[in-house]
């Protein structure tokens, strides 16, 4: 059981039962599938300010933020009785590519040598952490959600917002990868 948990499942697998998760939320609490309003619930729970924003009945929405601390938790039990010392398989081409820039650390889930507290302090590592989280953070506010929440449960629905943010999603993330990322990673 330990090794089917440990490797990799087929998509034919995971993509039911991802897809499946969105019926059964609508059908069990009417309630759609989505991460990036839990901030939201998290800061109209314990800031106590006078923000209409935060001015909602956010205790309708605890689930979410239970739901929360079990991907917190999955993910903490994950990585203590799942995790691979392997390094994270990386092909040639990328390989060489990434070493072209200074990176070559694959040992673990994201290369060490760009994300670290070193490298906070730096135009790149600013850029990527901060400017980027922004920019994430910012993004999933201005669409409306995140992109599980549009294109799991969106497109899942039909709704036509959905899938244009997903197309944006996308056409922002070969865009970056392709052309931004690479000016960045030569700081």
């Amino acid at each position: 059981m330990l090794d089917a948990l440990s490797n990799p499942w087929p998509w034919y697998i995971v993509g039911p039962l991802i897809g499946l998760t969105v019926p059964l939320l609508l059908v069990l609490g009417n309630k759609p599938f989505g991460i990036s309003s839990t901030l939201r619930h998290i800061c109209a729970a314990c800031v106590p300010m006078d923000i209409p924003f935060f001015q909602y009945p956010w205790r309708k929405e605890i689930w979410n933020l239970l739901f929360v601390v079990g991907i917190f938790m999955g993910a903490i039990i994950a990585t203590t009785t799942l995790s691979s010392q392997e390094p994270v398989q990386v092909t040639d081409e990328l390989r060489a590519e990434l070493a072209a820039y200074g990176i070559t650390d694959m040992k673990g889930l994201v290369p060490k040598d760009l994300f670290n507290l070193h490298n906070l302090f730096t135009l790149k590592g600013f850029i990527l952490m901060i400017a980027g989280g922004f920019l994430v953070g910012f993004g999933t506010r201005y669409a409306g959600g995140c992109t599980s929440g549009h294109a799991i449960t969106g497109l899942s629905n039909l709704q036509w917002p959905s899938l244009i943010a997903t197309i944006c999603f996308m056409i922002g993330g070969i865009v970056v990868a392709n052309f931004v990322l690479p000016y960045i990673l030569r700081l």
